[in-house]
């Protein structure tokens, strides 16, 4: 389900359901990515984690045949089942993803869709393979982004960007997506890794401590006004001085 390679300070974790384009909706899946970033996250000697996926997709997002009413996935024939599912289920992921301190670089290869595209910007920073496809599709299917793509996406692309790219579903090339600021750099999909691990090596030069209380900011300041940036930064000034 995942693979973890070690390499120095540096993990990759792969989603490894590549037959089923590394569907991310399960419990499963959820558990897995949870234990390996909070693993990751507890030790400080992991500098960076690189998140990609095997095969020819990032995530193609949830497992459409597990939308069916009772089949084990989200939905349940009770509507007040089917919330409790999301909310122990994939609704786990975005809060995993907002609270953790060691920095994430998504490596999007191939198709991110819908949850899988989510999923992508739950990451700290994105680079992408020029094969690289994305969609905020869940419109598409009459459904809406139960796992936080309205929160994220505007984040990161803009108001009025997220959305256009939310009401129609359309989906974009990596150019686009470099257009847009959804990812950061677009690469030969040969050179895919090799750029995701340049930038996490940058990061990991860094001293640790300070990389991560430096996120942890930049996560808080999406959310707290200033005054409580500054306090918390005060806080942690102090703290960073003594390292």
């Amino acid at each position: 389900m995942l693979l973890q390679d070690r390499d120095g300070s540096i993990l990759t974790i792969t989603l490894n359901l590549p037959d089923k384009r590394n569907p991310i909706s399960d419990v499963a899946m959820v558990d897995a990515l949870s234990d390996a970033f909070e693993a990751a996250d507890r030790d400080i000697s992991v500098r960076c984690v690189i998140l990609t996926g095997a095969g020819s997709a990032f995530s193609a997002g949830g497992d459409l045949k597990q939308m069916r009413p009772d089949s084990g996935g989200l939905r349940s024939s009770s509507p007040v089942e089917t919330r409790r599912n999301y909310k122990y289920g994939i609704q786990r992921l975005p809060l995993l993803f907002q609270a953790l301190e060691v920095p994430v670089v998504a490596a999007v290869n191939g198709h991110a869709i819908g949850a899988g595209l989510d999923l992508a910007t739950m990451c700290d920073v994105r680079v992408a393979g020029e094969s690289a496809k994305f969609a905020e599709s869940f419109v598409k299917l009459g459904i809406i982004p139960g796992d936080g793509g309205a929160w994220l996406l505007p984040r990161i692309v803009g108001f009025s960007r997220a959305t256009e790219l939310a009401l129609t579903g359309e989906m974009f090339d990596a150019k686009t997506a470099l257009d847009y600021g959804l990812v950061s750099h677009v690469v030969p999909d040969s050179a895919l890794l090799a750029k995701a691990k340049e930038i996490a090596l940058k990061i990991a030069a860094n001293p640790p401590h300070a990389v991560r209380m430096t996120k942890r900011l930049l996560r808080e300041g999406q959310m707290a006004d200033l005054k409580n940036v500054l306090e918390m930064s005060a806080a942690m000034q102090a703290l960073v001085h003594n390292t």
